[in-house]
């Protein structure tokens, strides 16, 4: 079965950083682009990040400069690095991606991961 699962999450301090990875198990055979959101207590889940297929990515103003987007060599796998970390950027991060499997193609959620930014 194909799942979609983050890790890396963990408590850093402003300033930190902290590399999150998005996997894809089950057979695959790519993933057609990836988007991060993250989801603070009390909020709306917002966008934060974006590489397509062809590798070109996009940010929110809020992120901008300090987080980068990537997808690994063998298509199965994404990340998001994240530099000089604010407490505005503490919240539940998720990834999402198209991927094209052997049933076809279909969008997958993560179950999300824990990011808390605190002294």
């Amino acid at each position: 079965q194909v799942q979609l699962k983050e890790s890396g999450g963990g408590l850093v301090q402003p300033g930190g950083s902290l590399r999150l990875s998005c996997a894809a198990s089950g057979s695959i055979f790519s993933i057609n682009g990836m988007r991060w959101y993250r989801q603070a207590p009390g909020k709306q889940r917002e966008w934060v990040a974006t590489i397509t297929s062809g590798d070109s990515t996009n940010y929110a103003d809020t992120v901008k400069g300090r987080f980068t987007i990537s997808t690994g060599n063998a298509k199965n796998t994404g990340y998001l690095q994240m530099n000089s970390l604010k407490s505005e950027d503490t919240a539940v991060y998720y990834c999402n991606a198209g991927i094209w499997h052997a049933s076809g193609y279909r969008d997958y959620w993560g179950q999300g991961t824990q990011v808390t930014v605190s002294s």
